[in-house]
């Protein structure tokens, strides 16, 4: 049987009317539904905030970890059960403020997972507070003066090491899908940084404001997405044009390979011993 979009069907999403949570829910089930991918064979893990929301509108393995700390939940599951496609979601605080240590280090560790922001450069959730991504001079509830100078996600994961990098809109759901789709298929630690409007607390990145800006790298003659001088240059851009697509990407051993216990019989499935479990607690208790 063939794996189509009403079997990833979930609950009815609570997000405001026009939320881009919802081109970018929309983009996964398609992404998933074109690899064929069955729903019991997909963990998708978040943190808090809207965008930890989304698994509870998706059919399939759902775990909801701390703020900040759905990174090594899912790395955690990867490992135990490598048969497991596994997706961490996470939103622009969550994932780059108070979990932007585990961020960076999967980053440069390559684990094999795909780590998705969604990046409103807002916290939604709480109302409307500036976050790691918010434009300078931008006012919010906690920068009444303006907010400071944001991270660059895309520029930091490259500088980091990471293997696959990339950024889509949520505006443009067939675009975002086939990002999402080349994250997934990709071996190793594929981030994508998803720019996505909050139609309720940011009125200046709208979706007019992205639409004015972003432009497609795959439409480019000549973009090497394995050149990391060029795609530290692109992952630069910012304000009158906005690249999206594959920034960088390259091909390197995952952290996984490096363990030899998790070659042969998946974790997940192998016998353990109570006693050597207990053993185990003890040195640590």
């Amino acid at each position: 049987m063939s794996v189509t979009i009403d079997d990833y069907a979930g609950l009815i999403p609570a997000w405001c009317p026009g939320c881009g949570n919802f081109g970018i829910l929309s983009a996964l089930k398609k992404a998933l539904v074109d690899l064929q991918l069955e729903p019991h064979r997909v963990l998708i893990v978040s943190g808090i905030g809207q965008a930890g929301k989304l698994p509870h509108y998706i059919k399939c393995n759902v775990l909801n970890e701390l703020h900040g700390r759905p990174v090594p939940a899912a790395i955690g599951a990867k490992m135990a059960n490598p048969d497991l496609t596994v997706i961490a979601i996470s939103g622009d605080g969550d994932g780059y403020g108070e979990g932007g240590n585990h961020w960076l280090h999967a980053l440069r560790r390559n684990h094999q997972i795909t780590y998705l922001v969604h990046n409103n450069q807002i916290y939604g959730l709480t109302k409307g507070q500036a976050s790691p991504t918010s434009d300078r001079g931008f006012v919010t509830k906690t920068t009444p003066y303006g907010a400071a100078e944001p991270i660059n996600p895309v520029l930091i994961a490259v500088a980091a090491g990471g293997t696959f990098v990339a950024r889509s809109f949520a505006g443009d759901i067939d675009h975002l899908a086939g990002i999402i789709k080349l994250a997934i298929e990709h071996r190793g630690f594929a981030f994508v940084d998803i720019l996505q409007p909050c139609v309720s607390f940011n009125h200046q990145n709208t979706y007019a404001w992205y639409r004015e800006r972003v432009y497609k790298l795959e439409t480019e003659t000549g973009y090497d997405p394995t050149d990391r001088l060029v795609a530290f240059q692109r992952a630069q851009e910012w304000g009158n044009r906005i690249p999206i697509g594959v920034i960088y990407q390259r091909q390197a051993p995952t952290f996984e390979d490096s363990l030899p216990m998790l070659r042969g019989e998946p974790l997940a499935w192998r016998k353990t011993d109570p006693k050597a479990i207990r053993k185990l607690l003890d040195e640590f208790v």
